[in-house]
């Protein structure tokens, strides 16, 4: 049995940990807010009382946390995780974060003496729930394959995609893909609307031909074709709008830093961004669909002028 400590018990968080906990671990949980840790515990995880508390004597330690500052504040040597925990501790952080505080996370834990990996996710919710997570890891061989079980207990998937900040820069890439698509399949589905197109005969298409994506055939904007995607319950998020924005800062910061011409990717950050201050925020990123058709039936401007 592996004891892991584990930070962040949110949305993601506390599944993710509770998956853990079922898998035959013991699982020791700390949050900032007790609801969380209250709903993490009837799961099975053992409810702590500090971050430092749940790194202490674990085999490894998992942190989920909204950015990197809070990575490193976490991290930090006085009091903080790094200190508490025993040599040559594992550390994997399974947070979307920029790639510099990622290498810079990494770099603290093993001056700490310790092993480190970032291995963000991509699932939502759902697959944290499920324990269908795609994880995209960065970090030495050796501590990727030390994880692995662990991983394979909250995913469906897990990925090496190289050195340390590896799998943040997959995962960042990745969902620039996302959003990009997601607007396109929107795009499509008003457009066949006014052109008096069935959402299932374009899905039907679509699907089984050169449109086919993630977007079109798990996550399809519209009600009807794909009983299980958010647009069949009023878009209740599986990944929101406000993270999908966080997610395309970080890449558009990285591609200005890089001097990557990404037009497309750009463009789908300040859409979302639109969608979002309009009061999208807490919907699901499919439903920037609604935005497009509003706009399409008010004054016939391009979306993201």
């Amino acid at each position: 049995m592996t004891v892991i400590g584990f930070i962040g018990l949110g949305n993601m968080g506390g599944p993710m940990s509770a998956n853990l906990a079922q898998a035959g671990h013991r699982v020791r949980g700390f949050d900032l807010s007790a609801e969380a840790v209250a709903t993490a515990a009837e799961a099975g995880v053992e409810a702590v009382a500090s971050g430092a508390e749940a790194a202490t004597g674990a085999d490894i330690v998992v942190t989920m946390l909204p950015s990197g500052s809070h990575v490193l504040d976490c991290y930090g040597t006085n009091g903080g995780l790094l200190a508490a925990a025993s040599p040559d501790t594992l550390f994997v952080d399974c947070s979307t974060i920029d790639v510099a505080h990622a290498r810079e996370a990494a770099q603290m834990a093993r001056a700490a003496g310790h092993r480190a990996l970032d291995a963000p996710v991509s699932g939502g919710v759902v697959g944290a729930t499920a324990g269908t997570l795609a994880f995209m890891v960065g970090g030495p061989e050796g501590d990727f394959a030390a994880a692995g079980p662990l991983l394979e207990a909250m995913g469906r998937r897990v990925v090496h995609c190289g050195e340390s900040g590896a799998g943040q820069v997959a995962k960042m890439c990745n969902n620039m893909i996302l959003a990009a698509s997601t607007i396109a399949v929107s795009e499509a589905f008003v457009l066949g609307e006014k052109l008096g197109l069935s959402h299932q005969a374009l899905y039907d298409v679509a699907a089984n031909a050169s449109g086919q994506c993630w977007s079109l055939s798990v996550n399809c904007p519209v009600p009807g074709p794909v009983p299980t995607s958010p647009a069949n319950n009023d878009y209740r998020p599986g990944f929101a709008t406000q993270l999908m924005i966080k997610d395309l800062g970080l890449a558009r910061a990285a591609a200005e830093a890089a001097g990557v011409d990404a037009a497309i990717g750009l463009h789908a950050a300040r859409m979302y961004e639109e969608f979002g201050a309009a009061g999208g925020i807490g919907r699901d990123f499919s439903a920037i669909i609604t935005a497009i058709r509003d706009r399409s039936e008010s004054d016939g401007a391009e979306p993201g002028e």
